[in-house]
């Protein structure tokens, strides 16, 4: 994936976040929340696209 992709899909990612935190009123813990699984799951992306993880598909949850 080319390094303008990346960043272009960081900023869009931030930008959405930062719209939802701010227009859409939400109680803060929810908020909270919602900005914590969001930044886990970039960060879980960054790793799977540098290949420091494996594929993010072959994960399973349960059986």
């Amino acid at each position: 994936m080319p390094l303008i992709q990346l960043v272009i899909i960081l900023v869009v990612v931030g930008v959405i976040l930062w719209v939802i935190n701010s227009y859409i009123p939400m109680q803060s813990t929810i908020k909270k929340i919602l900005n914590a699984v969001v930044i886990i799951a970039v960060i879980i992306w960054l790793l799977s696209v540098f290949g420091l993880i494996g594929d993010i598909s072959a994960i399973r949850i349960g059986k």
